[in-house]
């Protein structure tokens, strides 16, 4: 079996084994060349070298005299990027004369990047402190955190949720369906006191936070760790128009929740299966669109097949298309 790969660290910051493996070389003056496979580190700082006398042993360095090479070099990498600034500044100068414009602030910028989860919740906090008017807010299925994480997520998203009531604003979040028959989505707003409503869908876009119509949070990857304060006018409104035409389409949840129609015994969360399964969707894919797990979405596939007579997965395909079910809803003149 090979050797876990060593990991990649700078001098400050010694792994274990280098560290365990340079004071038994300081302790026995000397050892075999095939003992730094576990620390390549301490051959590559300098900590270790070949004896003079004997190329297959190693030698350590007095730490006093590699502590002062690494320090050497640490003043003069800060030297160099002493030189970089100022070759920056002088090729800036000149460009800086040009553009009169007051520089923003950096809390005024359109767009700024937020990096880890403890910041992104700081900032809608603070936002969410100032506002006024309204929340919208987009809650895909949560992803999976440590409960004393959830709990003292929610705690805070609570509170701050409570003081905007407090001042008179609003709240409307949009889930998909899955969550309305979670206790706990109820529970939160049973507990929230004031305008506060909530819609469900079968699909949702990625999670989206809109405060007073004038800053926006959406996710900058996938496992949303990163994220996007956007307060450009034209980006916020697109985000209100996109969240008020979903709210629109959604099913009433909170505080008065609308039975979903399931005309000819077909669910409405059967159908949107159904118009998955037509597009040539697998399991897995079909129960990530619509938040929940694949055992789930198999279960409501067999119920979907047994209502239309199905017996095999292309059968289901052509019953779901000769049944109507998908076909648009007739609207009211």
């Amino acid at each position: 079996m090979s050797p876990a790969p060593h990991p990649e660290h700078g001098a400050a910051e010694l792994c274990s084994a280098g560290t365990t493996l340079y004071e038994r070389a300081l302790r026995d003056g000397r050892l075999p060349v095939e003992a730094a496979d576990e620390a390549p580190c301490l051959v590559d700082f300098g900590l270790l070298h070949p004896a003079v006398d004997d190329p297959g042993r190693l030698e350590p360095v007095a730490p006093a005299t590699a502590l002062h090479r690494l320090l050497r070099a640490t003043a003069e990498r800060i030297a160099d990027e002493r030189r970089r600034e100022e070759r920056l500044t002088e090729s800036f100068a000149p460009l800086m004369r040009i553009d009169d414009r007051p520089a923003r602030p950096a809390d005024s910028a359109s767009i700024r990047l937020l990096s880890g989860t403890e910041r992104i919740n700081r900032a809608i906090t603070e936002t969410m402190a100032a506002a006024s008017r309204e929340s919208l807010c987009v809650q895909p299925p949560v992803r999976r955190v440590s409960h004393e994480r959830a709990e003292a997520a929610e705690a805070i998203a609570m509170v701050r949720d409570q003081d905007l009531l407090d001042r008179g604003g609003r709240i409307r979040t949009l889930y998909q369906h899955t969550h309305r028959h979670l206790p706990l989505a109820h529970a939160r707003y049973e507990q929230l006191d004031g305008d506060v409503e909530a819609r469900s869908l079968d699909e949702v876009t990625d999670r989206l936070v809109v405060i007073d119509r004038t800053v926006a949070y959406v996710p900058a990857n996938p496992d949303g760790t990163l994220a996007l304060e956007v307060r450009h006018p034209a980006l916020v409104s697109y985000f209100v128009t996109t969240f008020e035409r979903f709210w629109r389409l959604a099913t009433p949840m909170y505080p008065t929740a609308v039975q979903q129609p399931s005309p000819g015994g077909i669910t409405a969360r059967q159908r949107a299966i159904a118009g998955l399964l037509v597009e040539g969707h697998t399991d897995s894919v079909i129960a990530d669109r619509l938040g929940m797990n694949v055992r789930t979405a198999r279960v409501h596939i067999a119920k979907l097949a047994a209502t239309l007579g199905s017996e095999s997965r292309a059968q289901l395909g052509y019953l779901i298309g000769r049944s109507g079910i998908l076909d648009p809803e007739p609207r009211e003149p």
